[in-house]
């Protein structure tokens, strides 16, 4: 029986210094991404095998890299740098990364801006 099963880590939360205006870059704020990873992760729901999962401290660790050690204007570039690496590094079928900016400087009352991106294999 072939399963599809998907591994999701949901509002992480950095501190970061991303965007285009120069407050945004000095001041910095915060920074959430989603992440969910698509794939074939049976073997790990029956064996409790963690050789056959996907180590989300592993999926946490290259996040918290990516959005903490580069410096970026947009949260598009972010989300598929992430993106990315998790394919790269996981050799994952599916990945989805959403990222969001808590009340970005709009000029007005805005809960987040978010950019969300899929890719697949």
């Amino acid at each position: 029986m072939r399963s599809v099963t998907k591994l999701s880590l949901h509002n992480m939360v950095f501190y970061t210094y991303h965007g285009v205006y120069a407050a945004e870059q000095e001041l910095g704020q915060r920074l959430e991404v989603d992440v969910e990873v698509t794939g074939e992760f049976g073997v790990a729901a029956t064996n409790d095998s963690i050789e056959a999962a996907i180590n989300y401290v592993a999926v946490y660790d290259l996040v918290k890299e990516v959005v903490t050690q580069q410096n970026y204007q947009l949260i598009e570039r972010i989300g598929k740098v992430i993106a990315e690496q998790i394919m790269n590094q996981f050799q994952v079928p599916k990945v989805t990364v959403r990222v969001r900016k808590p009340q970005p400087p709009l000029g007005g009352i805005v809960d987040y801006s978010q950019f969300e991106i899929t890719l697949e294999a």
